[in-house]
């Protein structure tokens, strides 16, 4: 090991007795970094098939691969596909709101290792998160979507694109609006800044918290006007019943 092998083992072995790994959820201390307990682990609610293949919204009972939602059929998302990792409850909520809200950055990357198992398999994409607007980010100090874009980004062979969506007007706060409320909020409210990256490209487009969609919509359909191959969706939580409030 060496020497200085030897001391960073010290040094690390230090660090995790002063301050030991913790659960995300709750924050009880557990054996690893980004590693939940046994409680919180469980009470998340993860999604994967049988489900829409456009929206990713769950079916009770599996209708056949590639069966679409009644929502899609009647009117289909600007985005190819839309996975997220669990539900939207109350864990899901908590680490989005300490993500958001709470200065807790490393939570990006706890998201970031379930995002990953609905990662697209195929060519390399564009990693491109939901912008905030710059009154917003300048008054948050960051865009908890691009820490999410940063970290699925890592290690694999896509190319990361903070700053090639942007927000081009303020928008309100969705949390409270309805389905067409949110619609009309959002219309025309992103843009590219460099149409010749995007052209002919692939793009995964990373968000927190997928409510209505209205969101991603009107994120993929400018990334669709600057010519993207197609735009497929990745977040970690998503509101899947109609009671849940999501921000």
């Amino acid at each position: 090991m060496g020497l200085i092998g030897g001391l960073r083992g010290v040094a690390d072995a230090g660090l995790r007795f002063a301050l030991p790994p913790r659960c995300p959820g709750c924050g009880v201390v557990t054996p690893d970094m980004h590693q939940f307990c046994l409680d919180c682990w469980t009470a998340l609610d993860f999604l994967g098939d049988p489900q829409c293949r456009r929206c990713g919204a769950p079916f009770e009972v599996d209708p056949g691969a590639g069966a679409l939602c009644g929502a899609c059929h009647a009117d289909p998302p600007a985005f190819d596909s839309m996975r997220a990792a669990v539900a939207y409850g109350p864990i899901a909520r908590a680490l989005a709101l300490k993500l958001k809200y709470g200065r807790r950055p490393g939570i990006a990357h706890t998201m970031a290792a379930q995002l990953r198992r609905h990662l697209p398999d195929g060519e390399a994409r564009l990693v491109v998160p939901v912008p905030l607007h710059r009154w917003r980010l300048w008054s948050r100090g960051y865009n908890q979507s691009a820490l999410m874009a940063r970290a699925v980004a890592r290690g694999t062979g896509h190319l990361l694109a903070l700053d090639i969506l942007v927000r081009t007007k303020a928008t309100p706060p969705l949390r409270g609006l309805g389905p067409d409320r949110r619609v009309k909020a959002v219309r025309g409210a992103f843009a590219v800044r460099d149409k010749a990256m995007v052209k002919g490209r692939a793009v995964l487009l990373i968000d927190d918290v997928y409510t209505t969609g209205a969101t991603a919509d009107a994120c993929a359909r400018a990334l669709k006007r600057a010519g993207a191959s197609r735009v497929d969706l990745v977040c970690w939580a998503r509101v899947v019943r109609d009671g849940d409030v999501a921000r």
